[in-house]
């Protein structure tokens, strides 16, 4: 797997670089799936734009790539809510000098989501960052009780849906119900944990389709932003034993409804990487 970047500053290495073309999917970040006030975030964070995200518009990022037409549904960002559950509130900030998204979370739950689509030969590298300022005290992302995170960064797969048990076939059945989308094939998602060894890869209780892969564990971190790059087929294989599909949407979520806590944390740019002939 490609070695973390912990550093604010951290260049990607040239060789990381070989093979693939990177596409920012938005200025600040994407938004993913399952499952802003600007004075309920910290008084130093000065807000430059306050942005409703359902749907929120890339376009208005100066430097976001356009995977559409403009004005088209495919070139926006959704705030993805679930029903009976309290939404997250989004802001777009200035964050230690960069742009960043941020959410703070009380008892709740929700997601921006940003759709793709990527050939499983095509899929290569996968960067984004985040900050996180506390961890939620009691959380435990073992424990389908206490499943809480600051920060999530989430990748939904298509696949072979014959290959999925019955109870999945049901859950996806009753996700159509209840939010007109059928649940992916498989779902990645990285985390940060408050006593899992970063590695961990951590199966949903409710489903075999949903994997958490730990990246950080802890609070010895905490207060920085911390930069990542991932291989994003070496950690599918690795969390669920088989090749991906096509990759259909990348998202960040963070939750604090389990718990019934309240958490802050920002996202700041997210980029897809394309393999290269």
């Amino acid at each position: 797997m490609p070695k973390t970047l912990i550093h604010q500053q951290a260049s990607v290495p040239e060789s990381a670089q070989r093979g693939r073309s990177w596409r920012v999917l938005g200025s600040v970040l994407l938004a993913g799936l399952l499952g802003a006030c600007a004075s309920g975030l910290e008084p130093n964070v000065a807000a430059e734009a306050l942005r409703a995200p359902t749907p929120w518009d890339v376009a208005s990022g100066s430097d976001a790539l356009r995977t559409g037409p403009a004005n088209s549904a495919a070139s926006r960002w959704q705030h993805l809510t679930f029903p009976g559950k309290t939404a997250n509130q989004f802001a777009y900030l200035q964050v230690d000098g960069r742009r960043a998204m941020g959410v703070r979370s009380n008892s709740a739950v929700s997601m921006l989501r940003k759709t793709v689509s990527i050939e499983p030969a095509q899929l290569a590298g996968l960067r984004f960052s985040w900050k996180v300022p506390s961890l939620i005290a009691g959380a435990d992302l073992g424990q389908r009780e206490k499943g809480d995170s600051p920060v999530r960064l989430v990748l939904a797969f298509d696949g072979d849906r014959s290959r999925m048990s019955q109870r999945d076939h049901m859950l996806s059945e009753l996700a159509r119900t209840l939010t007109g989308e059928e649940m992916p094939y498989a779902t990645l998602m990285y985390v940060w944990s408050n006593h899992h060894v970063p590695g961990t890869v951590l199966k949903s209780s409710r489903t075999e389709r949903i994997r958490k892969l730990v990246l950080e564990s802890g609070p010895d971190r905490l207060n920085r932003w911390l930069e990542y790059e991932r291989d994003i087929r070496a950690d599918f294989v690795a969390a669920f034993g088989e090749e991906p599909g096509r990759l259909m949407a990348v998202g960040i979520m963070t939750d604090t409804d389990n718990t019934r806590s309240s958490t802050q944390a920002w996202y700041g740019p997210v980029e897809l990487g394309t393999a290269g002939r």
